[in-house]
């Protein structure tokens, strides 16, 4: 009866311990990234947003004499990174970068409609882009009249 009691408590531990295991990686494969389908979806969102900033002259100013290849590898870092995926941000501060330029609102609301369409036309659905701008939203006020 003794034995019983230790082996039931051990896979009764066990069973806890795989629970708390199998809860970790649920949650993390419910990240945004994950969601999105990861780095290969978020390539493909700036990629088009990329071509999306080029077709908008008011947009396209404010990259003048940018290093548009740095631009795609830090904004793709800030997206995975924001959205839950295992990347790490290693650019400058929004701030840092965006000093200087005066954003205003409507140019940055310009941006963000940018933005929507490069998801789109990488068939993101909507519910899902609304994760990703709210994920983002916080780096606004970093960004505006600098």
């Amino acid at each position: 009866m003794f034995k019983l009691r230790i082996i039931s408590l051990s896979g009764l531990l066990g069973m806890c311990c795989m629970g708390a295991l199998l809860a970790g990686c649920a949650s993390q494969s419910n990240s945004v990234y994950h969601q999105l389908g990861g780095n290969e979806k978020v390539e493909q969102i700036v990629e088009n947003f990329v071509v999306e900033i080029e077709r908008d002259p008011v947009i396209l100013a404010y990259f003048e004499g940018a290093d548009i290849n740095r631009f795609v590898e830090k904004l793709s870092e800030q997206i995975c990174s924001r959205t839950g995926g295992p990347c790490s941000y290693t650019g400058d501060t929004m701030a840092q970068v965006h000093g200087g330029m005066n954003i205003t609102e409507a140019d940055f609301n310009r941006t963000v409609d940018l933005l929507i369409n490069a998801m789109n036309k990488a068939d993101v659905p909507h519910r899902l882009q609304n994760k990703v701008l709210r994920a983002l939203a916080p780096t606004r006020d970093e960004m505006l009249y600098l």
